[in-house]
């Protein structure tokens, strides 16, 4: 796979986010996007589809142990934190939405 940077400007997962919106983009791409920079030999968006095929998508990511995490090669402590805040967030929005529908106290 190609780095991000060779990619066709309107291919870039960020600008694609920009013009497009983010309902047009892979979980790869979002997730290559809270990445920010790939490693060694792995783009961002190479990185992202090696984790969420490892987790088998964004809820098996939900509720890992760093541990889990750090066995996958690329992953540094501030690559972590924006995937376990991006996480905690959609978790803290479905419970806010939980709470209006009366689903949950």
């Amino acid at each position: 796979m190609p780095k991000i940077k060779d990619l066709p400007l309107k291919e870039r997962p960020r600008e694609k986010l920009l013009e497009q919106g983010a309902d047009k983009l892979s979980d790869a791409e979002l997730l290559a996007i809270l990445l920010r920079t790939g490693v060694k030999d792995k783009s961002a968006l190479e990185l992202a589809d090696e984790i969420l095929t490892k987790f088998r998508g964004f809820k098996g990511m939900s509720g890992r142990d760093f541990e889990d995490f750090k066995k996958i090669n690329g992953l540094n402590d501030a690559k972590l934190a924006s995937i376990a805040a991006s996480l905690e967030i959609s978790s803290r929005i479905v419970r806010e939405v939980l709470k209006d529908y009366h689903i949950i106290d």
